[in-house]
C-alpha cells in the first residue's frame, strides 16, 4: 500500500506548471515519480497514468498541476526536506519521461536550496 503523507510536500514553479499543461494536452492523465535511480537522478519522471506501476515502497507527496507526485521511500528519506519544488529548465527530459523532446525538462530541488526570488 502506498504511503500518503499528510499535507502537500511538493509544489511546482510556474515554468513547471506550464510544461505540465503542455504535456496534459497530449496525455490528459499523468503522474510523476522520483526514484533517484542511476538513469534519472534529480529529474522527476512524468508518465502516462497506468503505464508506470506505483509500488508499496512509494510515497505520495501531493499533487502538482493536477497530477500525483510519488517518490520512493528510500529517496524521500535521503532528501529529508519537507519542501520539494518541481521546476522546468531548458534541456532534454529523461528517455521515458513525457517531457523528453520538448526542449525543457523537469528538475526537483529542495526548498532549502532555492533563493526567495526563485520560489
Amino acid at each position: 500500500m502506498v504511503q500518503e503523507l499528510e499535507g502537500q510536500h511538493v509544489r511546482a514553479t510556474e515554468a513547471a506548471l506550464d510544461l505540465i499543461a503542455e504535456i496534459r494536452r497530449d496525455h490528459p492523465d499523468i503522474l510523476f515519480h522520483q526514484s533517484g535511480g542511476c538513469c534519472d537522478g534529480s529529474s522527476p519522471m512524468c508518465y502516462p497514468a497506468g503505464e508506470f506501476l506505483i509500488g508499496d515502497n512509494d510515497v505520495l507527496l501531493g499533487q502538482i498541476g493536477g497530477a500525483p507526485f510519488y517518490m520512493s521511500a528510500a529517496q524521500y528519506a535521503a532528501w529529508q526536506s519537507p519542501d520539494l519544488i518541481v521546476d522546468a529548465i531548458p534541456g532534454r527530459g529523461g528517455m521515458f519521461s513525457l517531457d523528453n523532446g520538448r526542449e525543457r525538462r523537469f528538475l526537483l530541488v529542495s526548498g532549502i536550496c532555492m533563493t526567495e526570488a526563485a520560489k
